[in-house]
């Protein structure tokens, strides 16, 4: 996996302009330099803070809000969050921030807010904005949708292996038990659906506090959640569940000492790229850069 904090210069611009003039001039075609141009990578943002949780363990919003803005400026490469917002929303659209109401581990109301705020600072009218999990196909903000914004927590599944952002949209259909075959694999395919497809802005992994091992249907264990004090942000959902998925991998190798298998094993992430071709799963093909605290970062 490609980590970078750093940005294009002036000289390297010029210096870049200087040698395609050259191989020209040179008798070298088009199609060999293109055959040398580095691999685009996805971008995916991990920030961190070590005060995101306050003294008594609640989550500080003002926190969260710094955090989140950090993440889009520099993912958006804009020197305001604002602008950021305002790269992927405009005034007219609708929006949906799907969020995950799982009581054990939700996504945090200080995160939902960040995000809507985020949405109205883009010019949005309140009225076209909505936060739902599992209403969203009675309501009528997510039916008519244009922009979604997809904010959940990482944590093991007793269906897919773990619940990712991939797998946050399986209401947005009428049985959701019809995408549970082979450990829920075909995910992705919900992402093709009219009432979602094209349509997803902003994927945020919640890694504040996540559940990194579970037993049964009903799983939840106070000890296998670890603070982590993190989000994993990006535009495609594919790319940021793979990151997850391989800081969760970690944590569980430092915490049973041996590389403990996933039961079920998340293939979901992985078949929504080679299957689906919904986004990349390829860690060599992801550009990590991580903001703030470093410290038990696993990655």
């Amino acid at each position: 996996m490609a980590e970078t904090e750093n940005r294009i210069t002036r000289r390297d611009f010029i210096r870049g302009t200087t040698c395609a003039t050259l191989a020209l001039a040179m008798g070298i075609g088009l199609e060999a330099q293109e055959k040398e141009k580095p691999l685009k990578l996805t971008k995916v943002m991990l920030v961190r803070d070590e005060k995101v949780f306050d003294k008594e363990g609640r989550i500080d919003p003002m926190v969260i809000q710094k955090m989140m803005d950090d993440a889009v400026t520099v993912l958006f490469d804009k020197k305001k969050p604002v602008e950021a917002w305002k790269t992927i929303i405009k005034p007219k659209d609708i929006v949906g921030i799907k969020s995950n109401a799982w009581g054990s581990l939700p996504t945090p109301d200080a995160l939902e807010q960040t995000l809507k705020r985020g949405i109205l600072d883009a010019g949005v009218d309140e009225k076209n904005i909505s936060i739902d999990d599992r209403g969203v196909l009675g309501n009528k903000v997510f039916q008519k949708a244009t922009a979604l914004i997809n904010a959940r927590p990482l944590r093991t599944h007793a269906w897919s292996g773990v619940g990712s952002l991939l797998k946050n949209y399986i209401m947005f259909v009428p049985s959701p038990s019809d995408y549970h075959g082979n450990t829920c694999a075909d995910l992705a395919a919900i992402w093709k659906l009219p009432i979602v497809k094209d349509k997803t802005r902003l994927n945020v992994l919640v890694m504040l506090e996540p559940l990194f091992h579970g037993v049964g249907r009903h799983h939840f264990d106070k000890k296998y959640t670890w603070k982590y004090h993190g989000l994993l942000v990006g535009t495609d959902p594919v790319a940021v569940d793979a990151v997850g998925l391989h800081i969760f991998k970690a944590k569980r190798l430092e915490y049973f000492g041996e590389d403990r298998p996933m039961t079920p094993p998340p293939h979901h992430i992985a078949f929504a790229d080679t299957k689906h071709h919904l986004g990349t799963s390829d860690l060599e093909k992801i550009e990590l850069v991580k903001l703030g605290w470093k410290e038990g970062i696993l990655i």
